[in-house]
């Protein structure tokens, strides 16, 4: 059963941001997109917010979120949101096995 987290990172002066892309150019990310257990790990930038920066970061189980947590990538993670000044808003979400109900598919175009 999938873990999907979505983490909001929040600065000042475009540090959220800033993060992001030094996580990218680190290669931090495509690391951490080569574990064992990742399912997808990208950032997204609200439009509303320009201090913000949305990571969706999905997991095959929590097995798998435990092993990254373990992993030294999580201090080179921790040392960048500190260097940032960033704070975090999480929320958790797990997959729904039954699918997409067939009155809310009318609604999906594919």
């Amino acid at each position: 059963m999938a873990i999907t987290v979505n983490i909001y990172y929040t600065g000042e002066n475009g540090n959220a941001r800033k993060f992001a892309e030094e996580m990218e150019k680190s290669g931090t990310v495509a690391a951490i997109r080569a574990e064992e257990g990742n399912k997808k790990y990208d950032y997204f930038y609200p439009k509303n917010d320009p201090e913000t920066v949305l990571l969706i970061d999905s997991w095959e189980s929590q097995e798998a979120i435990d092993k990254h947590h373990a992993s030294p990538m999580m201090n080179k993670i921790t040392e960048l949101r500190n260097k940032y000044d960033l704070h975090m808003k999480v929320e958790r979400y797990i997959e729904d096995t039954v699918g997409i109900p067939s009155q809310d598919k009318d609604f999906i175009k594919e």
